[in-house]
């Protein structure tokens, strides 16, 4: 007995995919633009080009550069599974630590993912400081971090404690400070990796924030 074989196709993207694909590649390539030319050198033929797509398409999917910009942080932040923050797995983490250098060390792992992808965008951003659209994204992404890094300080203080003379605004701000995207880079261009990059956060924040660190 012959039995023919059926040939198999796979089957072809929908126009629904083909646009998402089409917008993941306008943001990552105006990530890489930011990040080489800054925001204000950044020009919306560049990032078209740099996409492989009509600088009409993507006025007509982003609108604004600034509109651009945020999409770009939502990307960075949100990460390929597309969820908040406090819905990444990292988050459930620091709330179920026993200890408080095991909450920082998953908040510092989980936060230290988040910088790799946003820094060089929030640098760009940052030193955009005579453009509106840029500042107003720059801010609202600060507002949004604060409340974030302000949820896990006030679980630390209350869970394990804070060192004398410290509240949960100080505790913060310290936060803010050492998990931003300027010290990240910094290590980066003197050669740290990642990991090391994380530990030290951690067992900065340890020291920083915690009545008993050890």
């Amino acid at each position: 007995m012959v039995l023919a074989m059926a040939e198999v196709k796979g089957s072809k993207p929908t126009r629904r995919e083909k646009a998402a694909a089409t917008r993941e590649r306008m943001i990552a390539a105006a990530q890489a633009v930011f990040a080489e030319e800054g925001y204000v050198g950044a020009r919306m033929t560049d990032i078209a080009a740099r996409a492989g797509v009509a600088v009409q398409t993507l006025y007509f999917a982003f609108h604004t550069k600034g509109e651009l910009l945020q999409a770009c942080y939502d990307h960075a932040v949100l990460g390929p599974d597309r969820l908040p923050p406090a819905e990444q797995p990292f988050y459930a983490e620091v709330f179920k630590a026993r200890s408080g250098r095991a909450a920082l060390t998953a908040f510092a792992r989980g936060n230290g993912i988040i910088v790799a992808r946003v820094a060089a965008l929030d640098q760009a951003a940052r030193a955009a400081t005579t453009e509106p659209d840029a500042v107003e994204v720059r801010e609202r992404s600060e507002q949004l971090r604060r409340a974030g890094y302000r949820a896990i300080a006030e679980h630390v203080a209350v869970r394990f404690g804070l060192r004398s003379g410290l509240d949960v605004d100080g505790a913060t701000d310290i936060m803010l400070v050492l998990g931003s995207g300027a010290p990240y880079l910094m290590l980066r261009e003197y050669g740290w990796d990642d990991e090391r990059y994380v530990a030290w956060v951690a067992d900065a924040l340890a020291t920083q924030l915690l009545a008993r660190p050890r």
